[in-house]
């Protein structure tokens, strides 16, 4: 029975688009004078209203020597305002200039290069840690996050990718004022506090996620080695020789020229009224000034010479990812590669699984990926294979390349292209599902395409696509020239003590 309603639901937003005209009857959109955008669905079902805040800027806009600005801002985000974070603002004001102005001293002695004097440096370190005391001596800690969740408040994070910045959360309709007070407040008055602290976890982050990780560590090598120019190489954390040197005045310059009202899209689902939404958004964020769009990232990827390998030397389980270079989301051929995606890894019936991991054995996991790491601009689509006990990379490797061979030699069986079909349709609706999921939808599509819209007419556009599109662009696109693969091997045994004689 529950099957049942949500394909009711949901049905408008499956069928042509004739049928799209009763979804939009439940969509409000309007744009602030601004430029901030709102789109609001109407879902009275249950007193619960999802809210999504999406940033038209992410990892790629980082600063050059500043990896990780867009991160570090994203975690500045949840530190409160001048009224709510802190025990006693004005004092707290000037502790944090007092951190700034002892840190700039810091950086004067060290930009002295091989003439600073180490000892000066360290009287500095440490007044500069005096410093960050004091200023953390009047900090509430988590208050803007309790707040939220005191009141109702459910799943409140952010995500900072490679081409966006994201800020969501859901509340009890009865507090839809709440969010716009608190989400308004950390844009109109964001105060930068915590930041060498957070910075800090955000380091720890890095060894965590990534120096840990053997995973980590290969994809981080992995994208260095795929992308020479474009932006998608760089770690969406940031390299740590940046992370580690980034100053409350970097994340301060990127909020002012990327947080700009008409750089940003926000989508409301639930149990809301689009008048009285549209009186507070004016109120709450008509204040956020208008300023001029950021400029375009304009870095582009040179044609690719030929195929690049890299190796990285682990003591762990040997890991193998391919990847192949490919366009971007707005090309024609982007639904082709969710198409193909799912015919070689849909789970047991993905011709990968059923091939290395069933059949073979060689395998103990082998997955694609049509997009990686971000779609924005040309990427990647991605193999990740790790061998099973006893078996290797290069067994691995050749067993990817007979079976895309066969795939480009022969259009897919017609059954399994419709099976795919089925499931990515079933995918949409999972998300379409919940208030959640469908204010993501809609912020993403918007901020994306311009129009939420692209949501729908993609779904139409998976339908069109036929066994000799998916033959094609496997021929086009998985080629050796457009390949980068990344593996990790063993140490050789002399870097790990074994070359004795």
């Amino acid at each position: 029975m529950k099957a049942w309603r949500l394909c009711t639901i949901l049905l408008p937003l499956l069928l042509p688009a004739q049928d799209l005209k009763e979804f939009e009857k439940k969509v409000t959109e309007f744009t602030l004078p601004n430029g901030l955008h709102f789109i609001l669905v109407e879902r009275h079902e249950a007193p619960v209203v999802s809210f999504h805040t999406y940033v038209n800027a992410g990892s790629v806009n980082d600063p050059s020597g500043e990896t990780g600005t867009a991160h570090m801002f994203e975690h500045m985000a949840f530190k409160g305002t001048e009224t709510i974070g802190t025990r006693d603002w004005p004092a707290e004001k000037k502790a944090l200039d007092a951190v700034e102005q002892a840190y700039d001293r810091l950086e004067a002695e060290r930009n002295r290069g091989p003439k600073a004097d180490q000892n000066r440096i360290g009287v500095l370190e440490t007044e500069l840690k005096m410093a960050i005391d004091q200023a953390q001596s009047y900090v509430e800690p988590n208050e803007y996050t309790r707040i939220i969740e005191e009141n109702g408040g459910l799943d409140v994070n952010a995500r900072t990718s490679l081409d966006s910045t994201e800020y969501f959360y859901s509340l009890p309709s009865n507090r839809i004022e709440l969010w716009f007070l608190m989400e308004s407040q950390r844009f109109l008055r964001p105060v930068f506090r915590e930041f060498y602290k957070e910075r800090d976890v955000v380091m720890e982050e890095h060894r965590m996620n990534v120096e840990s990780r053997p995973n980590g560590r290969l994809l981080e090598d992995f994208l260095a080695t795929a992308f020479a120019a474009h932006p998608y190489r760089n770690p969406g954390g940031g390299w740590p020789s940046d992370i580690v040197n980034l100053r409350r005045a970097d994340a301060k310059a990127f909020f002012d020229e990327y947080y700009v009202p008409a750089n940003m899209t926000i989508a409301i689902a639930g149990d809301v009224n689009p008048a009285q939404a549209r009186r507070m958004a004016e109120r709450y964020f008509g204040p956020l000034p208008a300023r001029p769009l950021p400029p375009l990232l304009h870095t582009e990827e040179p044609p690719q010479p030929g195929p690049k390998t890299a190796a990285v030397n682990l003591a762990a389980q040997p890991l193998l990812v391919i990847g192949y270079k490919r366009p971007d989301q707005y090309h024609p051929d982007d639904p082709v590669f969710d198409i193909v995606s799912l015919l070689l890894s849909s789970g047991r019936t993905g011709l990968l699984y059923k091939e290395l991991v069933q059949e073979k054995r060689i395998a103990q996991v082998a997955q694609a990926a049509a997009t990686f790491p971000d779609g924005r601009y040309p990427n990647l689509f991605l193999f990740f294979l790790a061998p099973a006990l006893g078996h290797s990379v290069e067994e691995n490797q050749k067993a990817l390349d007979d079976l895309l061979a066969r795939f480009q030699a022969a259009p897919v069986d017609e059954a399994a292209l419709r099976r795919v079909k089925t499931k990515l349709r079933a995918g949409v609706i999972r998300r379409l599902a919940g208030n959640a999921g469908l204010a993501s939808l809609l912020a993403t599509y918007y901020a994306g395409f311009g129009d939420w819209r692209r949501l729908f007419t993609d779904l139409a556009g998976y339908e069109k696509v036929t066994a000799a599109d998916v033959q094609r662009v496997a021929q086009r696109y998985f080629v050796s020239v457009n390949r980068t693969m990344a593996y990790i091997a063993q140490p050789p045994a002399a870097a790990a003590g074994g070359g004795r004689q």
